[in-house]
């Protein structure tokens, strides 16, 4: 039992390290028309970045990302995959606590 709460309380200190996180994807689009694959795309090489994602209704919201703000986006969209994981690890943790507690 002891050790299902230390592995609990190190998941959620690793957790913490991921503070900075955001679900979705982000998607190059031509400055001129705003399209992903467009025809003016061979003549400008303007490029724009937004991030994609759904709110919680499930609609699809659209973020601008300056480009100097793209390194950081990147890094929280994979923060977000290093969140959901451990979040699953947490879960099947408290799972073995709670089927621990119950037999008592």
């Amino acid at each position: 039992m002891r050790d299902l709460v230390r592995k609990r309380h190190a998941l959620l200190k690793k957790l913490e390290q991921y503070s900075e996180f955001v679900r979705g994807s982000i998607n190059s689009v031509c400055a001129t028309c705003n399209r992903a694959r467009c025809l003016c795309q061979k003549t400008s090489s303007r490029r724009v970045y937004r991030l994609t994602y759904k709110d919680s209704r499930q609609k699809t919201r659209i973020v601008y990302v300056p480009r100097r703000q793209l390194p950081r986006m990147r890094k929280m969209i994979a923060n977000h995959a290093r969140v959901r994981k451990l979040m699953e690890q947490l879960v099947e943790t408290n799972i073995e606590v709670f089927k621990k507690e119950a037999r008592r």
